[in-house]
């Protein structure tokens, strides 16, 4: 994958957030993992958009979709692995996008209407951390019980003691 340098900034960019930024499309490069995956912070308001735009690029695979904590009381992370499938090609691109969220009001535009198989991974991260996916057609638990309170991969998430162990069984 070929980096390139931004003139204003000293981070590397990829070929995707050169395209990105040639199109006008607000991004933050993060860098690259480990695996030299691109990583690419997007805020939830614009997240609709390049998620379009992500696909009509050619990242027709949504790989997988997690959350996570990222400090007690802080901000709540939901990432997205894309990659782009196609014919010939032995390593096919792969993109890492991060969206950063108040833990106040969890809000990110579900992208089940562009990737399907962003339906179970979207409402287990609302389920386990409680980031609502707008527009999702079936955001409920999928993996606790209906009547579970609060948030149980919160790090701040303290467990009610009316919740004994035979209930989850």
């Amino acid at each position: 994958m070929l980096n390139t340098y931004t003139n204003s900034s000293t981070k590397i960019q990829g070929r995707l957030s050169v395209w990105l930024a040639n199109h006008k499309l607000p991004h933050r490069p993060l860098g690259f993992d480990y695996q030299g995956v691109e990583i690419l912070q997007i805020r939830s308001e614009d997240w609709l958009s390049i998620a379009v735009a992500l696909y009509v690029y050619g990242f027709n695979y949504l790989r997988s979709q997690c959350a996570y904590d990222v400090a007690p009381g802080g901000l709540l992370a939901s990432v997205y692995h894309f990659t782009k499938i196609e014919d010939n090609v032995d390593q096919p691109e792969e993109i890492c996008i991060k969206i950063f969220v108040s833990r106040q009001k969890p809000k990110i535009p579900s992208v089940f209407w562009i990737w399907k198989s962003a339906d179970f991974q979207e409402r287990e991260s609302y389920d386990m951390l409680g980031i609502s996916y707008e527009n999702h057609p079936r955001l409920k638990r999928i993996l606790m019980p209906d009547t579970w309170i609060g948030w149980p991969l919160r790090k701040d998430y303290i467990v009610p003691d009316f919740y004994e162990l035979q209930d989850a069984y």
